[in-house]
């Protein structure tokens, strides 16, 4: 029903835009909202939207923002209905119980005035400002500010994936295949060893067919995150008086359902900053010899195992100058070097810069750009670049590599032994696996060691000693090390012994784990005849991180 409810409301939206792009089919879409079927007390709103679908009152972006709201109105009321929203249920409790209760009727002036000049849905452009900032509003004793809702945009969590029947009917095929081949091998059908071996390739090229549809079926249109934008781009820019064309291009292509998921909070921080910082105000643009209206573009495209995600806008563009002169103040930059306008442009993704000369309730350029990055590179072992012309604009790219591995699935993967245990290690973090020498490892005077990998030092992590195990092999020289790479950082982690490389399908925890123990651990992997846990590398990495920073902290105090 949820998916039913959500593809509907998308249709409707979609006419929605149609409407902006073009002005046509205005009367369809007040038919589509279901206007047309209300009955209203106000003479004054029945005029206006005979007025609207007749074309005498021209569409601006203040209806279609008010449309848009509908849409999201009558979503929330679906959801409500099937109790899919928290306290809905009580909600409508108090509706049933309660038939005698006033109806409040709005004046034709008030109707009238509510269509004209719709809210600015100020609970979904939440403030984006610096820490000290956050924490003065968050120690005022302001109820309303703790009853508003946390609105990081659009919502981003994907329950449900349509897929096509024809693409359900070769899933189906292939799984009767593999019980055919299943059953050959099983009754000793293959009498020989020729037999035997084409029986198991045939196996093998089933099962790889089988992993090849499964992971097709997880593949969602970024159509799914990039419809929401609209309405959160609109509602910014009436929000600080700018006028814009919001542009979409490349909503068609489809990724796998968690990269999805992890490009929404990134564009939508991207998007604010593209609105509120990139694009000047109509004064402003009108002084540069450039329309009243901006343009902020919303783009994706795949060339070879990539994704390229890409918000530009064609404003002020971003200053070189200024940048550097704000990252020598910082103490980011060396005054002694010279560095090139992409290098400049870098210390924008810096954690804490900013070149905003004041704090909006919206974004400033900068502000929280290091989280962007961080979410990119973490998440999706992707890269964050900047390409700028001052005065004419500026486009924030993001590159995804395609063949990363999911967290749950068939990944390649290490197996492992530390201390009598097996463990699996996906590969998607393994940059190389070395057998360090005694000289290679030298130990810090805070109890920290370190690892020199062919000219280059890795903080090294014994896996044994973070779960407190024993491990089999004290000879560091026989132990092995597994280099893993998460986002910017290096780190090489010890065990007894790498057995293989395999493929393994990686599960997560029935129960809550990662609530109830503070361990590094990902999930369950099966590998066929045996199990093992799964190693989270990204999580070692940034305990292992924090024990640094703590140790630092308490030997200033």
């Amino acid at each position: 029903m949820q998916d039913s409810i959500i593809q509907c409301i998308e249709d409707i939206e979609q006419q929605i835009l149609e409407v902006d792009a073009t002005g046509q089919g205005v009367e369809a879409v007040v038919d589509a909202l279901g206007l047309s079927c209300m009955q209203l007390s106000s003479a004054g709103v029945i005029a206006l939207l005979d007025m609207l679908k007749d074309g005498i009152t021209p569409v601006n972006s203040e209806i279609i923002t008010s449309m848009l709201g509908i849409c999201e109105a009558q979503k929330k009321f679906f959801f409500a209905l099937g109790g899919l929203l928290e306290g809905s249920a009580d909600a409508l409790a108090k509706i049933k119980t309660s038939p005698s209760a006033p109806v409040v009727e709005e004046s034709e002036e008030d109707a009238a005035k509510a269509f004209e000049e719709p809210p600015t849905a100020e609970a979904e452009v939440e403030a984006e400002v610096p820490e000290e900032a956050e924490a003065a509003e968050e120690a005022k004793p302001d109820a309303k500010a703790e009853a508003k809702p946390d609105a990081k945009g659009p919502s981003t969590a994907i329950s449900s994936i349509r897929v096509a029947t024809d693409r359900l009917d070769r899933v189906i095929e292939l799984v009767g295949k593999l019980m055919v081949t299943y059953a050959v091998i099983a009754q000793g059908g293959a009498t020989s060893m020729t037999q035997m071996a084409s029986s198991l390739r045939e196996l093998d090229n089933v099962i790889t067919r089988l992993q090849q549809e499964v992971n097709a079926i997880r593949l969602v249109p970024l159509k799914q995150i990039f419809m929401p934008m609209h309405r959160l781009v609109k509602s910014l820019s009436q929000k600080i008086g700018k006028k814009l064309d919001f542009e979409v291009k490349g909503d068609d292509l489809a990724l796998d359902k968690t990269i999805v998921e992890s490009l929404n909070e990134p564009l939508v921080h991207l998007l604010r900053n593209a609105v509120d910082h990139g694009l000047e105000d109509p004064e402003g643009r009108k002084a540069a010899g450039k329309p009243e209206s901006g343009t902020v573009t919303l783009s994706a495209w795949r060339k070879g195992d990539s994704a390229f995600i890409q918000v530009s806008d064609d404003g002020r563009g971003l200053d070189p100058d200024r940048i550097l002169a704000k990252a020598l103040e910082k103490g980011l930059a060396d005054p002694d070097k010279e560095y090139e306008t992409e290098e400049i442009l870098q210390f924008v993704l810096q954690s804490g810069f900013s070149t905003a000369e004041k704090i909006t309730d919206v974004s400033g350029r900068g502000v929280g750009m290091d989280a962007v990055v961080n979410a990119i590179k973490v998440a999706l072992d992707g890269e964050v670049s900047i390409q700028s012309t001052l005065g004419k604009g500026a486009a924030f790219t993001i590159v995804i590599p395609l063949d990363r591995s999911a967290n749950e699935g068939i990944v390649d993967a290490l197996v492992c032994k530390v201390g009598g245990d097996t463990f699996i290690m996906p590969s998607r973090d393994v940059v190389e696996i070395y057998m360090p020498r005694r000289n290679d490892v030298v130990e810090l005077p805070d109890g920290r060691e370190t690892v020199d990998v062919r000219g280059e030092i890795h903080s090294l992590l014994r896996l044994a000693d973070l779960l407190e195990l024993t491990p089999e092999i004290d000879n560091i020289e026989m132990a092995q090390a597994i280099v893993v790479r998460v986002g910017d950082y290096k780190g090489a982690i010890l065990v007894d012994e790498v057995l293989r490389q395999q493929q393994v399908v990686i599960t997560g925890f029935t129960v809550p784990v990662q609530e109830i123990f503070d361990i590094p651990i990902l999930g369950y992997g099966m590998m066929g005849e045996s199990d093992a846990l799964v190693i989270d590398a990204e999580e070692m990495i940034q305990q292992f991180q924090d024990r640094i920073a703590k140790a630092a902290q308490s030997s200033l105090t």
